[in-house]
């Protein structure tokens, strides 16, 4: 999950709003170029580590769009004109959402600086790229690749990434670092490619 994404279920929660009707618009296949410039390139390494942390996020769905429309415990909402902010309540309570699971104000926060206007596909890999960059892994993993030093430094962001000693740092399930890396080294192999 996002940062803390999952909260104890006494924490207060979000207040849900009704899902709305979808339109073909919202629904649409991932455009390859967004239609604004995107700040961050979409290098095949770059692609191959978003699709490693919608894998360890859970939102991977064999690389399905449908990743990008799941809420924290796994339901699909119809429409990504803007953050779901649908709160679940299970183990844990949380409204995190998308294929990053970001929390709404995680979102909120990176749409306002990046100018975000819709919760698009596109828009989310642009907001988990802006992620990685602020906890200062994008260089690292520009010059290195994925290493387990990029991992631990992502592993505040997303719960489901394994610090160095390889435990969740939120103490939440976290996947382990050896079938990270071979997801990583797949998902690589795919992107180049296709390019």
């Amino acid at each position: 999950m996002g940062l803390a994404s999952l909260l104890p279920m006494a924490a207060p929660a979000f207040t849900a709003r009704p899902e709305l009707p979808a339109s073909a618009a919202t629904l649409s296949a991932r455009p390859t170029q967004p239609a604004a410039a995107a700040p961050y390139a979409l290098t095949p390494e770059r692609r191959a580590l978003l699709d490693t942390i919608r894998f360890a996020e859970g939102t991977w769905t064999g690389g399905a769009d449908e990743g990008y429309r799941m809420i924290y415990g796994g339901s699909l909402v119809e429409r990504l004109d803007q953050h779901p902010q649908i709160t679940v309540r299970r183990r844990y309570t949380s409204a995190a959402a998308g294929a990053y699971q970001f929390l709404p104000g995680t979102w909120n926060a990176v749409a306002r600086q990046l100018g975000l206007t819709t919760f698009a596909p596109h828009n989310q890999d642009q907001a988990a790229l802006h992620l990685v960059r602020r906890r200062g892994a994008l260089d690292q993993f520009d010059r290195n690749g994925l290493t387990p030093g990029v991992l631990a430094k992502l592993a505040p962001e997303w719960a489901s990434l394994p610090t160095m000693a390889g435990f969740s740092y939120y103490g939440q399930p976290v996947k382990r670092r050896e079938d990270l890396m071979a997801f990583y080294r797949t998902a690589l192999s795919r992107h180049q490619r296709q390019s």
